[in-house]
């Protein structure tokens, strides 16, 4: 079972326009800053946050309970003149955890809000078993600060890099997957238990539509955190492994490129995806 908290600023429009005109430089550091305390509270507990809007985030939450979520609210909270809500739910899938979240209260009120589901019998049982464990992919654009970079001008480049969000969270979103930008050219996606052949056949069809080359990390854990940290070092080797064939063919014609025209043939190593575990 994968456990999602959605973290809302409630009211937050409305308030946002009794600042005045003179306010989007306020907001922007406002939430900035407010992201940035929500992730080191999560963090401290082996969770991991990202952003859904600025005014909603998603927190991958396996393993915090719902008196930890109090006091991580109520330590934002004594920083922050703002009603902020929790709202969590679990299930087998992260999209379905986060729709029983969506649903663990319709109020519009600052506090933590619990799916029915949530500690029920049955998540307990799952949770004791291997569907209780996080899966997060580390996706980033293969050879990005080289090529792409030197062909394509700083705006061109981040409009490609959402045409690639939008893929990458459209295909893994048809296997349950949330997919999040971390910044730069790199991605993570949420996900309960795919298979590394599930994960591959998902990035070759990204890689086709966007005539983009990727590769891909993939960790699973018990919590977020550790996921992500497997994921990021599944795919620093990744690097390291292309780094050691570069120099072992640093004087032979490499026929691999970053950006290709049309389809799959076009690569002579299609797909990179390392997976590591720890259970």
């Amino acid at each position: 079972m994968i456990q999602i908290t959605l973290v809302r600023l409630e009211g937050y429009g409305p308030w946002t326009a009794t600042l005045g005109s003179d306010r989007e430089h306020r907001l922007q550091i406002l939430q900035s800053r407010l992201y940035s305390d929500i992730q080191e509270q999560f963090a401290k507990r082996s969770g991991l946050v990202f952003f859904n809007r600025f005014d909603e985030m998603f927190a991958v939450s396996n393993g915090i309970s719902v008196e930890e979520h109090r006091s991580i609210l109520d330590a934002i909270t004594t920083s922050y003149d703002l009603n902020i809500s929790m709202r969590i739910g679990s299930a087998e899938t992260p999209y379905k955890a986060h729709e029983r979240a969506r649903g663990a209260s319709r109020m519009v009120s600052k506090g933590v809000f619990v799916s029915d589901r949530l500690g029920g019998k049955e998540d307990d049982n799952d949770n004791n078993n291997n569907n209780g464990l996080v899966q997060i992919m580390h996706v980033d654009v293969d050879g990005s600060t080289t090529d792409v970079s030197s062909r394509l001008m700083p705006y061109d480049i981040s409009l490609l890099v959402m045409r690639l969000h939008l893929e990458i969270a459209e295909r893994f979103l048809k296997r349950g997957a949330l997919t999040f930008f971390l910044g730069g050219d790199n991605f993570m996606a949420v996900s309960s238990r795919l298979g590394k052949e599930e994960v591959e056949e998902t990035i070759k069809h990204v890689m086709v539509s966007t005539s983009v080359r990727l590769k891909c990390g993939v960790g699973i854990a018990r919590d977020a955190r550790s996921a992500a940290m497997l994921a990021t070092k599944a795919l620093d080797s990744i690097r390291e492994m292309r780094k050691k064939k570069s120099m072992m063919n640093n004087n032979k014609e490499d026929n691999n490129a970053d950006i290709i025209n049309d389809g799959l043939e076009q690569f002579s190593n299609p797909v990179s995806v390392v997976e590591l575990s720890c259970l």
